[in-house]
């Protein structure tokens, strides 16, 4: 990154959240354009004397992050067994080992999964002999893979109830035998700042199902829906066009009808027992309880999430977020700051932070931050104990994953997480800003290139922090 003189503050807010409660998943409110200043505010003589002050201290603050990770004890060492530092850095301060000891698990445990499920009832709240009895079970699960009556796709053998030919949870592990995969992913809302889970998804790809019913001509496009009380008005769409189902572009995990996260069989609240999955994409893409697949002649999406102003076509951003931060310290106290990285499709080069004290005017002409002085933090290496997963190993035949050694073919990973720490040093006593942000494989600053709402989140995520006396 080219060099910045830290005395001329620079920035924006636009493209922020503010976090004013914990640091991380607090669903904080995004920062509106129209809450940006758009002319500089007149300061007085001794706001300008005090800022210059400030400014100076921040001068050295910057210089001396980057060194500030020394010295470990036995307790350091302990927490590095879980969340190694990369070769060649140094060893972390005390303070920082605290919070790295105190990071979340790399792999969710199935429970411990955000549900934002949709139904009145939820599906996976009705009781078991209901569950039984509208086919949310392994032993009554039925898949329907049939043409669009409306858009018609030319197959020769649909498979439907009617006729006793429709997919069962038999028929599917007799798939599993030849073709199941498993990949890591990361699962994400469009609409909400912080991943649901993060897991291994075990499944059948897709196009295995497809080929059964011998397809022929006028395919474009591949419908899907899941159990919602047989109640029209509930459905919940998504699609796909048929060619990402049948083949895996740019070296992605193919689409799954999913029945295992993390080595378990999917349960209901998960999705269970059969779910898609796909892997570049939002939550919205991966339908729960499914039971019905339309192979179409439509050119466009009939997406549930079309309907509500949303980019049904987005693919995973890039972006990183606060897990532990201090909301008050002492002045000239250190800041242990720990957070994870969410890699999309463009994967994830480095991680950036930057503390500011709201005593200096940010220009509104920048909202994106990108002439402000930002200091890489560390990206933190695969754990060596994964959690939530049998013996805390990564199952074999993971794609992605080297089954000699049972490490990432490469790291960060894309469609996933890695987490990151920092160590920032003591400042004087008021209030400041921190910001993290991404850089992605191709050298795009979040929240570029995709900033816009209703895509996945992407706003650089702000912290307040008090120094006091």
């Amino acid at each position: 990154m080219a060099a910045v003189d830290p005395r001329t503050p620079k920035g924006g807010l636009s493209s922020a959240r503010r976090t004013k409660g914990r640091a991380g998943c607090a669903q904080p409110a995004a920062q509106r354009d129209e809450d940006i200043a758009p002319y500089p505010r007149i300061r007085t003589r001794r706001e300008s004397f005090m800022n210059r002050n400030v400014e100076g201290l921040l001068f050295d603050h910057q210089q001396l992050t980057r060194r500030y990770f020394i010295r470990m004890g036995a307790a350091g060492a302990a927490a590095l067994g879980f969340w190694p530092l990369p070769a060649g850095a140094d060893p972390p301060a005390p303070e920082l080992v605290k919070a790295l000891e105190t990071l979340e698990p790399y792999f969710t445990p199935p429970e411990k999964f955000r549900d934002v499920s949709r139904g009145k009832p939820l599906p996976h709240s009705l009781s078991e002999a209901k569950k039984r009895a509208v086919g949310l079970t392994r032993e009554t699960w039925r898949l329907e893979v049939v043409s669009d009556p409306d858009n018609p796709a030319t197959i020769r053998r649909p498979l439907t109830q009617k006729d006793g030919t429709a997919l069962d949870f038999d028929g599917l592990m007799k798939l599993a035998e030849k073709h199941a995969v498993r990949f890591a992913k990361v699962m994400t809302c469009l609409n909400i700042g912080c991943p649901l889970g993060m897991g291994i998804w075990e499944g059948v790809p897709l196009r295995e199902v497809i080929w059964l019913t011998q397809p022929r001509e006028n395919l474009r496009r591949v419908f899907y829906h899941g159990y919602h009380n047989d109640d029209p008005r509930q459905m919940f769409r998504s699609s796909l066009p048929i060619s990402r189902v049948l083949e895996d572009p740019f070296d992605l995990p193919p689409v799954i009808l999913c029945y295992k996260l993390n080595g378990q069989w999917l349960d209901s609240e998960r999705g269970g027992p059969v779910r898609v999955v796909v892997p570049e994409a939002y939550g919205f893409k991966s339908i729960k309880w499914l039971t019905h697949v339309v192979l179409t002649n439509l050119y466009h999406a009939n997406d549930t999430y079309a309907e509500g102003n949303n980019d049904v076509d987005s693919w995973l951003k890039t972006f990183a977020a606060t897990l532990s931060v201090p909301r008050s310290v002492k002045a000239g106290e250190s800041i242990p700051v720990t957070g994870y990285a969410q890699a999309g499709l463009a994967g994830l080069s480095k991680v950036q932070v930057w503390i500011q004290s709201n005593a200096i005017e940010q220009p509104a002409e920048d909202r994106s931050f990108s002439n402000a002085p930002w200091i890489d933090a560390q990206v933190l290496l695969p754990p060596k104990h994964w959690g939530a997963l049998p013996g805390g190993k990564i199952p074999s035949n993971t794609l992605g994953f080297d089954p000699a050694t049972g490490q990432p073919r490469t790291w960060p990973m894309r469609l996933a997480k890695a987490h990151w720490a920092a160590l920032l040093t003591g400042l004087p006593t008021g209030e400041y800003t921190l910001r993290c942000r991404t850089i992605d494989e191709k050298g795009n600053a979040q929240p570029m290139p995709r900033p816009f709402q209703k895509s996945g989140h992407s706003a650089i995520e702000t912290v307040d922090i008090t120094v006091k006396s």
